[in-house]
């Protein structure tokens, strides 16, 4: 039986490896190790050519993490605090997310996913989560995941996912959404309010989640996408 290609876009960041320095197309292992784990073909997507055509070619997509959307993206001025926006990543994963959705393509958000999939629906962002909440537990340090629980919607597709009604999941970012996109329903906050995964209506599976589940051992979003688009 063959693997479904599950496409999973990523970085282009000035990087280190071996003798060279050089700008890379770049993606965290751990997502190309859930989505084998899981039984799909993993497939990287650099922001770059036709990301509308390159949608009918997927079996499965995952907007993966990475840095700020652009604020002009719904129409708001930069904070001080945002930073690594990349307008030609922006560009891409915009228009492939709206492919995706006009296409019926599953779809799983990871962090920087689910403020794609909420800008893309017209949505907008808390730009730094510190002044909205009180706190910095949602990215404690650089390069430091902060852990704090979720509570899932009873009776909603993540909470179906994860078997529970709370979880205790790896947070990185300081941006969340604030008014949610057309057709999305906030389905995981934290405790202090943020919204932490999104579903939208009508979509046989067009999930994210603002935490990071790559980064651990947990399967199951993963195992779900795939196993919603397995031939």
């Amino acid at each position: 039986m063959s693997r479904p290609v599950i496409g999973i876009t990523c970085y282009v960041e000035p990087a280190r490896f071996t003798v060279w320095d050089t700008p890379a197309a770049l993606l965290p292992y751990g997502y190309v190790d859930h989505v084998v784990r899981a039984g799909g073909q993993p497939v990287i997507l650099p922001p770059a050519g036709d990301a509308a055509a390159l949608a009918g070619r997927l079996d499965g997509l995952i907007v993966a993490g990475g840095g700020d959307v652009d604020p002009a993206r719904y129409g708001a001025p930069p904070h001080p605090a945002t930073s690594h926006v990349r307008p030609f990543r922006d560009d891409f994963e915009l228009a492939l997310v709206r492919a995706a959705l006009d296409g019926g393509l599953p779809l799983l958000g990871v962090c920087r996913g689910l403020q794609i999939l909420n800008t893309a629906l017209g949505g907008t962002l808390h730009q730094h989560l510190p002044e909205t909440v009180g706190h910095r537990g949602h990215a404690p340090a650089p390069g430091t995941f902060g852990h704090l629980a979720v509570h899932l919607a009873p009776g909603s597709r993540t909470a179906e996912i994860l078997g529970a009604r709370t979880a205790d999941v790896a947070h990185y970012h300081h941006q969340a959404a604030d008014r949610l996109g057309a057709g999305l329903t906030a389905t995981a906050h934290a405790g202090d309010g943020t919204v932490e995964a999104v579903e939208l209506d009508g979509h046989p599976f067009a999930l994210a989640v603002q935490w990071h589940p790559e980064a651990g051992d947990e399967c199951a979003l993963f195992a779900a996408l795939v196993g919603h688009v397995r031939p």
